[in-house]
């Protein structure tokens, strides 16, 4: 991926601690094409980790760098850069 290409992807935050969410969710939204969501609980960060495993193997394997959109939801569920 180079520099300038436009970024389209999720940013799913996990965490027991809802400042930690906060704080992350709006660094994560500050970056252009990115949204971020709140994934609930620290121990649903395995099932991310092993979506993260997965689109990377997708990306080696067709030499690409796709990522990860969650769609369907109302428009709050979402924080993203205006």
């Amino acid at each position: 991926m180079n520099g300038d290409d436009q970024v389209e992807c999720d940013v799913i935050v996990c965490s027991d601690d809802p400042a930690a969410t906060e704080t992350v969710c709006e660094l994560a939204s500050k970056i252009p094409g990115i949204r971020a969501i709140d994934g609930g609980k620290l121990e649903n960060a395995r099932i991310v980790e092993q979506i993260t495993a997965l689109l990377v193997g997708f990306n080696i394997r067709h030499k690409g760098h796709g990522g990860i959109r969650i769609t369907g939801l109302p428009g709050t569920a979402y924080r993203s850069s205006k």
